[in-house]
């Protein structure tokens, strides 16, 4: 086993994941349960299954396309989230405002 993938792998989802709407979704579910405990076996096991769909979805864009480009494809897709979020993320206080 690649120790150091393993490593960077979680560290990169665990950080992705601080905040996410599924941790928000798992806070709202456990917060007004009598078992946390469910609300974390229910969380864990679909975070597993979305793991699992993405690294095969991964594994099998390699195998068809070049890695390199598959990469890039990610790198971008990335981008254009990071700049539509950074210019048109704010738009939600404007209709407000503009609807008052």
């Amino acid at each position: 086993m690649d120790w150091k993938l393993l490593g960077i792998t979680f560290v990169t989802v665990f950080l992705s994941e601080l905040g996410d709407k599924s941790q928000l979704a798992a806070i709202a579910l456990s917060g007004g349960c009598k078992s946390p405990r469910a609300v974390f076996f229910g969380t864990a096991s679909a975070l597993i299954l979305t793991s699992l769909l993405g690294v095969l979805a991964g594994a099998g864009a390699a195998q068809l396309l070049p890695v390199k480009f598959v990469k890039a494809i990610a790198a971008v897709g990335f981008a254009v989230l990071a700049i539509r979020l950074l210019c048109f993320g704010d738009n939600s206080q404007e209709t407000e405002e503009t609807t008052i």
